[in-house]
């Protein structure tokens, strides 16, 4: 059952425009008024200690009264190192790769929550999956992509953290909201994903190889 909205909530603020919109755009392209120090702690702890980061969205809930972020420094970050990332992988593997949409769509869960605050905890649950996704599985890719059971267990483990790690960080950004009730349905994911990875592994499908072979127009 998708996550629902408590009757407590007035109904008046699902139609209320948001008037922090074009100034979050004006400020993408300002970087002196972006909080650089801030969005690495941030990012720091979305991979250690990710409740702390949705414990401070409650301070900035109640301190300017919206939930979602009102600095794009986070998403200009993210876009950076998703370009090195790219760089990176296309030196490595002799590119005539083009670039695919690697970022997954933006939840739409329900309209009064913030569709900018659902962008936030979209982007949030990418981080973690992007560092090990796009930065470890850069550094060991020579071992993934390779022939025997060893890479093919490895680079499925990879990718079931990953991705269990970004359903879990979803639910986190979602169960904050007082409004939203049944948020465990962001968790169910986890679990197909665990059903999912020894299937993958005993029959002998490694996604490191699979994914090379798809950006890529070599075979690996």
């Amino acid at each position: 059952m998708l996550p629902t909205v408590s009757k407590t909530r007035s109904s008046s603020s699902a139609s209320r425009p948001n008037p922090m919109f074009p100034q979050y755009l004006r400020r993408i392209v300002k970087w002196q008024q972006m909080d650089i120090e801030y969005t690495f702690w941030q990012m720091l702890h979305l991979c250690t200690a990710p409740k702390v980061v949705y414990q401070h969205t409650k301070y900035h809930k109640q301190t300017k009264n919206q939930w979602a972020r009102d600095d794009p420094a986070f998403v200009v970050i993210c876009s950076l190192l998703l370009a090195v990332a790219t760089v990176a992988y296309c030196a490595a593997f002799l590119t005539n790769a083009y670039l695919r949409e690697e970022a997954p769509n933006t939840h739409v869960v329900e309209q009064r929550v913030e569709w900018l605050y659902a962008f936030d905890v979209h982007c949030n649950s990418f981080f973690p999956m992007f560092a090990m996704l796009y930065v470890i599985h850069y550094f060991l890719s020579p071992l993934l992509v390779a022939h025997g059971f060893i890479p093919v267990l490895l680079s499925n483990l990879l990718v079931m953290v990953a991705a269990s790690y970004y359903h879990y960080l979803n639910f986190l950004g979602y169960d904050v909201l007082p409004f939203l009730e049944t948020t465990t349905f962001f968790l169910y994911p986890i679990g197909v994903v665990i059903i999912l990875s020894p299937i993958l592994i005993l029959s002998g499908f490694n996604p490191s190889r699979y994914l090379m072979n798809i950006y890529f127009s070599q075979r690996i």
